[in-house]
């Protein structure tokens, strides 16, 4: 009985604990979502000075969104570089992972190495999108080293083609977020039993083999979690595209996010329309997380 009795005062003070957690969850979280699925049910926004609504529209916005066929567009364009920049990233961060905790290597400076890794993590996306905004312009040093090299006759409109500017958007997001997938993958690689490696090296197991085999199938958990939370962050690709492109989304909307689509809808104050493109980005995010989770689940069941 006193076993019981100290459990349950133990479980008291957990559930005390967790009091300023909820509240701050249900004030900045739960109120706000449950608020934007309400207004994208009505007609709210401002013509020239004068405000129209809130007017009760039901699906009306949903449907006009979906009529217009530019979420589809903005969609894709999302998808696009958010792959550009993932592949490269998950690659050249499992490479790194496997460096730096292999004991084998001993590799020397790897806490410099770490944090030089780690260092444009900290970097604010507006500073870096004006940095390479500098850099990559026609004007700029990359196009005057390319041409006093040669390998230019003319300076090269990088953000004027579509290819171009969704690669250097891919590729800033590949630099700002590869040090933290690095740190992730290392921390779980260190976390596998050495035996299981040892073991592998007795049996004539190759570097590759132990990688394929005992490594990867051991990170798959890190992986979906890298995986999703990758995705969920794509999928709110803003600031980058938006100071490149300067909020325009060009060459010919090729760059335009959902968030950036979204962030006109705020700036026109059409609240209806911005709570309507909130809501199918939640669902598409759900689905999206959801299949990826559910498709790693299920090649892990059956191995």
């Amino acid at each position: 009985m006193k076993n019981n009795h100290k459990a349950v005062s133990y479980n008291k003070w957990g559930y005390i604990f967790l009091i300023p957690f909820v509240v701050v969850y249900v004030i900045f979280q739960l109120i706000p979502l449950f608020t934007t699925i309400y207004n994208s049910f009505f007609e709210n926004f401002m013509s020239g000075l004068k405000q129209v609504g809130p007017n009760f529209v039901g699906f009306q916005n949903y449907a006009k969104l979906f009529s217009e066929g530019d979420i589809w567009v903005y969609l894709q364009n999302t998808m696009i570089m958010w792959i550009l920049g993932f592949v490269p990233q998950i690659a050249v961060s499992l490479l790194l992972g496997a460096w730096f905790s292999d004991t084998m290597l001993r590799l020397r400076g790897q806490r410099f190495f770490k944090t030089v890794i780690y260092l444009p993590n900290l970097i604010m996306a507006s500073a870096f999108s004006m940095l390479f905004f500098a850099l990559f312009s026609d004007g700029g040093p990359v196009n005057t080293i390319l041409v006093s090299m040669g390998i230019l006759k003319a300076p090269y409109r990088f953000f004027s083609h579509v290819w171009s500017t969704r690669a250097l958007v891919a590729f800033m997001n590949f630099l700002m977020w590869f040090g933290n997938t690095t740190i992730l993958l290392m921390a779980g690689m260190l976390g596998i039993d050495t035996s299981l490696f040892e073991s592998a090296e007795v049996d004539g197991a190759t570097s590759t083999q132990v990688f394929f085999r005992i490594t990867l199938p051991l990170l798959r958990p890190i992986l979906v979690y890298v995986m999703i939370t990758s995705l969920i962050g794509g999928l709110q690709m803003f600031d980058v595209p938006q100071i490149l492109t300067n909020g325009t989304g060009d060459p010919m909307r090729s760059s335009m996010t959902l968030i950036m689509y979204l962030n006109k809808h705020l700036f026109n104050k059409n609240f209806g329309m911005a709570g309507a493109l909130s809501v199918i980005l939640f669902i598409v995010t759900g689905i999206l997380s959801l299949i990826v989770f559910r498709f790693s689940g299920n090649r892990e069941k059956t191995r």
